[in-house]
């Protein structure tokens, strides 16, 4: 192998595309980015949608032990969970509607909303709900 005056080895070994190749990582790119993206942006709307279930359950399940104390109403369960939301969901879940409902067995509420979407014109909807038996005191 000769060596240029510089003593750098020939740019001759360096390996140059054949003709026919020119152009196909811009190719590569247009047909893979849309795909990358759908993907991160289902990833990133199941996440969304996971956390609005999660805040929904968890505030459902207030909700329900407030009511189902012994001294406590479907009111109070309702009020319980709206607290806990607005708390905790303000962005996360919205349009929410709490509903409860007292037996002399069971408490039971159920909160529904609408999780937040990248995806235009699609709004998922969510629906949680939580039972619980009522406390008694028995003697």
């Amino acid at each position: 192998m000769t060596r240029q005056p510089h003593g750098l080895p020939p740019r001759s070994c360096a390996r140059v595309a054949p003709w026919g190749e020119r152009g196909s990582a811009s190719i590569q790119m247009v047909i893979l980015m849309p795909a990358m993206f759908a993907v991160m942006f289902l990833g990133m709307q199941a996440a969304l949608i996971y956390h609005a279930r999660t805040l929904a359950i968890a505030s459902a399940q207030e909700g329900a032990r407030a009511a189902g104390a012994e001294n406590g109403t479907a009111r109070a369960g309702i009020s319980t969970a709206r607290d806990y939301l607005t708390d905790t969901a303000s962005d996360a879940l919205t349009s929410t509607v709490v509903t409860g409902e007292r037996t002399a067995t069971t408490a039971t509420v159920t909160v529904r909303g609408v999780a937040l979407s990248v995806l235009p014109g699609w709004r998922p909807a969510i629906s949680q709900s939580s039972s619980v038996t009522v406390e008694r005191i028995t003697r």
